[in-house]
Order: C-alpha cells, then sequence, then structure tokens
C-alpha cells in the first residue's frame, strides 16, 4: 500500500503515524495557568532533543475541535515552565483519564485524584506517585504546518528521580520502571529487554507473533474507532 499523505486530511495521516511509530514515549505534563489553576496531560509526541543542556521536546495538535489550543501549550507560553513526568503502569488509567477534554477552570490533579508535589525550579507541581519528573523552562516554540500544530523545546533544570531507581554511575534501573508507552490509541508497557544478536529459535519462535492484550479485549480492538476519540490525543465527551 502506497499512501500520498498530500491526498488525505489530518486525521487520516495521524492515524497511519501514531499506527506505525510506536511504542511512543508519553510526557505527562503538568503546569499552572496565569490564573493558578494546575493542569495535567498526556503527550505522546515527546521525545529528547540534547544533552548539554539537557533538553526535551513537546508535539501538540490544538483540541479536537481542531482549533481550540490546548490548555498544557496556552500555560507553556504564557508561563514558560512545565514538569515532564514520566508515567508508569500503577499510573496508567489516571494517565489515561487526564486526556479528557476537561474545561480550563478544572484542577486536572483533583479530578483524577492525584497527590501534588513541588518542583524544586518551577512552578507547577509534579506528579508525586510519578516515579521520574523533569522540571522544564520553555526554551522555544516553533509552529507547524496549518493546523495550529506546535513544537515545544524545553530544558531540563532539575531530575526528581524516585532513590530506588537511581543506580551508580548515574544509570536509571529501567527494569524495574515498568514504563508506559503509547501504541495507536493503546498503550504498552515495557516488560523485555535484550540485546543482539538474539538466538535463531527466539526470533523464530516471535517471528510473526501477534501481540498479547492485558485487557481481554478482542485481538484487533482499537480506541480509534470509539466516538470519543479525536485526531488530537485527547478525549473528547462521547457523541
Amino acid at each position: 500500500m502506497i499512501v500520498d499523505p498530500s491526498t488525505q486530511d489530518a486525521a487520516a495521516n495521524y492515524k497511519l503515524l501514531i499506527g506505525s511509530i510506536l511504542p511512543r514515549a508519553i510526557a505527562w505534563v503538568s503546569t499552572v495557568s496565569r490564573d493558578g489553576v494546575a493542569n495535567l496531560a498526556p503527550i505522546s509526541f515527546f521525545t529528547v532533543v540534547g544533552r548539554k543542556p539537557p533538553m526535551v521536546s513537546l508535539s501538540m495538535q490544538p483540541r479536537s475541535d481542531g482549533v481550540t489550543l490546548k490548555d498544557t501549550f496556552v500555560n507553556i507560553r504564557d508561563t514558560g515552565e512545565f514538569v515532564v513526568n514520566i508515567p508508569n503502569l500503577e499510573l496508567a488509567d489516571a494517565l489515561h483519564r487526564s486526556a479528557f477534554e476537561f474545561p480550563s477552570d478544572v484542577d486536572e490533579f483533583d479530578a483524577v485524584g492525584l497527590e501534588k508535589a513541588p518542583s524544586l525550579t518551577v512552578r507547577p507541581p509534579r506528579v508525586k506517585a510519578a516515579p521520574i519528573a523533569f522540571e522544564c523552562r520553555l526554551e522555544r516554540i516553533i509552529p507547524i504546518g496549518d493546523h495550529h500544530d506546535h513544537v515545544i523545546f524545553g530544558e531540563v533544570l532539575r531530575f526528581q528521580i524516585r532513590d530506588d531507581l537511581y543506580l551508580d554511575r548515574g544509570r536509571i534501573d529501567t527494569a524495574a520502571l515498568q514504563a508506559v508507552g503509547r501504541l495507536a490509541a493503546e498503550y504498552t508497557v515495557t516488560q523485555n529487554a535484550f540485546t543482539t544478536p538474539l538466538d535463531p529459535q527466539v526470533l523464530a519462535k516471535l517471528q510473526n507473533k501477534r501481540m498479547g492484550r492485558l485487557d481481554g479485549l478482542e485481538d484487533g480492538y482499537s480506541p480509534i474507532d470509539a466516538k470519543n476519540w479525536s485526531a488530537s490525543g485527547a478525549t473528547r465527551p462521547a457523541i
């Protein structure tokens, strides 16, 4: 199948991108508005972009209406600060519920029942239960295309790491993290690691084997088919 993206709308291209680039790390971003309202939202267009200084990027679409800017973006633009919380399996449900499009005057920590913890260098709080958090200062914003998309670059001012995850020589105990990633519109938990080459028998056993489900739903199910899915990374109210 050959697909020319210029012949499709943004939603169709979004489906191909999120179904192909996986798993995607999730930045669970906490911000504070100019009025002091805390906001929390997952962003899966997220990666590291620099080392000295340490820097990350967030790529953000508007809300599900395709026009209104997300509170996360507005807060970062207006205040110049944000926190990237790294979610684990224990926090996956709260992470998912924070993707719903709440009104701008709602504190999403309260809405999903999460405890805040103070940051050291920025105003937004971090998720207290998150195993790792990056306190970030806005470095730049770059608009993308004509669909109100933006790329945000942020400098990491502080790493907050749960003590048991911080190993000798400054390493993270990745095997203990139970990191959660994004697939298309679903999630995955990191449970395997390997170095190459793998034994041919192992490769043969895994070849063409479909991914297993942890939720008991049928193979092939996708939330993309649900009415409250949107091509924005946010979950809209069910129609």
